[in-house]
């Protein structure tokens, strides 16, 4: 179930406004400017499909966004536990580069196709987390100071859309306020 959850960016104990209905979150989350919307998850993927499964079975959708906004590239970011001793220390490493606050030049575009992760938008004086799960569509314009948490055990597949041909760059603020926020684990318990 998707949530979102507001904070003062000035008091990350005291919750303002936590709801799972995707009408309040899609509304809050355009007072902000962000676009949220779902799409339909009737596709029967196995965890860790191949980039051109996921496709396949988002190909309308996927077009249609392509069409609307001129994306150049699109690409399919994953990480799943896996019987590799290594693979949690590798998923760890990939975590803690999204963690820090930081921005974009371009719109930061993911669909996600199973599992969750958390975008956390730091937005005139708030923090608002968008814990996404399969078949949440959100969109962070540029410039937007955000960070991003996928939890501790990193479970989740993601299409990713973007114009520039390097793909993600970020450019980091330097502030540690994401330090003083609930994380993932927090958040996926409050779901309930």
């Amino acid at each position: 179930m998707t949530l979102l959850a507001t904070w003062s960016d000035s008091a990350p104990d005291e919750l303002l406004v936590s709801t799972t209905d995707p009408t309040e979150i899609a509304a809050e989350l355009a007072t902000v400017g962000i676009a949220f919307d779902q799409w339909p998850t009737g596709a029967d993927l196995a965890v860790g499909a191949s980039q051109d499964d996921v496709f396949a079975a988002y190909r309308a959708e996927v077009d249609s966004l392509v069409a609307d906004h001129g994306f150049t590239v699109i690409d399919v970011a994953q990480i799943h536990p896996s019987d590799d001793p290594g693979w949690l220390e590798t998923a760890t490493g990939a975590r803690g580069k999204f963690l820090e606050e930081h921005t974009h030049a371009e719109d930061e575009v993911r669909f996600f196709v199973q599992g969750a992760g958390v975008f956390y938008l730091h937005i005139d004086g708030r923090v608002l987390a968008l814990y996404c799960e399969a078949g949440d569509l959100v969109s962070v314009p540029a410039l937007t100071t955000h960070w991003f948490d996928m939890g501790t055990r990193p479970d989740f597949t993601a299409i990713r859309f973007f114009k520039n041909a390097d793909g993600w760059v970020g450019s980091f603020t330097g502030n540690p306020i994401a330090k003083s926020y609930s994380d993932f684990d927090t958040l996926a318990a409050l779901r309930g």
